[in-house]
């Protein structure tokens, strides 16, 4: 049989590999070029200035956190998150706001040396400044091996917000049945009940001191977590005040740029 029939097939397979080849490095390419800056806050919003209606607690400009001190990267005690979670949270707020509540913001975008602040804590063992507020059960040795602290955080991406919700008829917080920040299996959101399905259930075999919340505290919790699963976020499994827009923009971006009040544009 002649060579030459062989010849044209392989040459046609060689070119779409080659084209198949380019068009991969162009993506990867054009992928790369759309990487945000990490110093770079242009995709970012003051909190408030897209939902004027929250209220802001900012635990880490101050001092009652589970550090005890104010952490490094907060200059002022504002909250700024990516355009399209602040986006999101404005609906969130509207939401709440016809229930009769208003948001109320503990963090929000949280610069990596913020992270690395809670690191060196946490590997300072012996500072427990804290403990009685934060993380009475545990022995802070823990803090790595159960997941409490992190190296990296999805509040460094900016699209995750921590929060709990203002009662405008009683003008205090709603009772969560727990404080922001507590290291502990009483802060899982289905701590006493299933958020699955909003039903209580009161187990509490979980809690090494056998701490209960209440129905009302449960059915609280899950007035936040309905209003921001309904509005594009998705929970954490161990924090009830912990939530990420579920198509974050910056999935894979930990932006270094401090916390500050951004000039609108």
């Amino acid at each position: 049989m002649p060579i030459k029939k062989y010849i044209q097939p392989v040459y046609i397979l060689a070119m779409c590999f080659v084209i198949l080849l380019t068009s991969s490095c162009k993506r990867q390419a054009n992928a790369t070029a759309t990487v945000v800056a990490p110093d770079d806050a242009s995709g970012f919003v003051t909190l408030t200035d897209a939902v004027p209606d929250a209220i802001l607690e900012i635990r880490y400009f101050g001092t009652y956190n589970f550090v005890g001190q104010r952490i490094d990267g907060y200059l002022e005690p504002t909250a700024l998150l990516t355009k399209q979670a602040a986006d999101s949270l404005r609906a969130v707020s509207d939401d709440v706001k016809a229930q009769g509540y208003r948001l109320k913001i503990y963090d929000a975008y949280r610069p990596q040396k913020g992270v690395d602040h809670f690191v060196r804590w946490a590997e300072d063992i012996p500072d427990t400044l804290m403990k009685r507020y934060f993380y009475p059960d545990l022995d802070k040795s823990v803090l790595f091996e159960q997941e409490y602290i992190y190296e990296k955080s999805g509040h460094t991406r900016g699209s995750t917000v921590d929060l709990t919700l203002f009662d405008m008829n009683t003008e205090k917080e709603l009772d969560m049945g727990g404080t922001f920040d507590w290291f502990g299996p009483e802060s899982h959101p289905d701590f006493c009940g299933n958020p699955e399905t909003g039903d209580y259930t009161g187990d509490n075999s979980k809690s090494p001191q056998g701490r209960k919340i209440t129905e009302k505290q449960f059915n609280n919790r899950m007035i936040l977590r309905n209003a921001m699963l309904a509005h594009g976020f998705k929970p954490l499994d161990s924090e009830w005040w912990h939530f990420t827009l579920e198509n974050e923009p910056y999935p894979d971006t930990y932006f270094t740029f401090e916390v500050k009040q951004l000039k609108q544009k």
